[in-house]
């Protein structure tokens, strides 16, 4: 079983071949005798494991080991986180998705377009609340933690895509949100949807207090330029955005 649905499309032309094969023997009580068996407290099982040779042949029979069965306890457990429902897609899935990984406190990557967005500070700032432009963006979440980046341009990005700071206040410079104390509510029953659409609105709900990366989130400093931007129609403006040495491809 994989879950691992990192570049969900590509992953339709994977080809999986077997290499382990498992045989279960028991030992029945005679008092319980009967067709259509289930094992229950009175059976004793004996489980071997084969691995699968060039030509798809059984070969080195041996008792499964506990590795073996740590690896096997593994795969029942992310079916389990499956159908729990974390992160699983009741429709189609969301065209802004780059990427998606539904294990133990998997992750989903996904970007947004340009777009206006309501933005709060704290008063100490001297900056206003209000409606703002601001650029495309590249998120990376998993149950508990956020990353952003900014995007240049209006494409949607590709493993090569170089990723710039994103222009706000309370991101290191590695791109993890400091969340403060907003009350995350994620849990494993969090549709792939909901997942995605809650971490836009715990980011741009909170408010932004101070700056963590210094001035260099912007080429400008970040708190003048803000000033400057809240409450205006136009376009953010790209070219305050500052380059990491990062590009698309290390955030899969």
């Amino acid at each position: 079983m994989h879950t691992n649905m990192k570049n969900v499309t590509e992953q339709f032309n994977i080809e999986y071949k077997p290499f382990k094969a498992l045989l279960f023997y028991r030992y029945q009580n005679p008092e319980n005798d009967h067709r259509n068996f289930m094992p229950d407290d009175s059976t004793d099982l004996y489980v071997e494991s084969y691995d699968i040779g060039k030509q798809g042949q059984p070969i080195n029979a041996h008792p499964l080991s506990i590795s073996e069965m740590v690896g096997l306890s593994e795969v029942f457990s992310s079916a389990k986180e499956m159908d729990n429902g974390y992160l699983r897609c009741k429709e189609l899935l969301p065209h802004n998705l780059l990427s998606l990984d539904q294990r133990t406190n998997g992750h989903a990557l996904w970007y947004t377009p340009t777009q206006q967005r309501v933005v709060f500070f704290t008063e100490n700032l001297g900056i206003p609340s209000g409606r703002a432009s601001v650029p495309a963006m590249v998120w990376k979440a998993t149950a508990d933690t956020l990353s952003v980046f900014a995007l240049k341009g209006k494409a949607k990005p590709n493993e090569s895509t170089p990723l710039y700071h994103a222009p706000f206040l309370n991101i290191y410079s590695g791109g993890n949100v400091c969340m403060g104390n907003v009350a995350i509510q994620i849990t494993k029953q969090t549709s792939l949807a909901e997942f995605m659409q809650l971490w836009e609105e715990y980011f741009f709900q909170s408010n932004f207090s101070h700056s963590i990366n210094g001035s260099s989130s912007t080429k400008d400093d970040t708190v003048a330029l803000w000033r400057t931007l809240i409450g205006r129609d136009e376009p953010f403006p790209q070219e305050q955005l500052v380059k990491t040495h990062q590009t698309l491809k290390s955030l899969l």
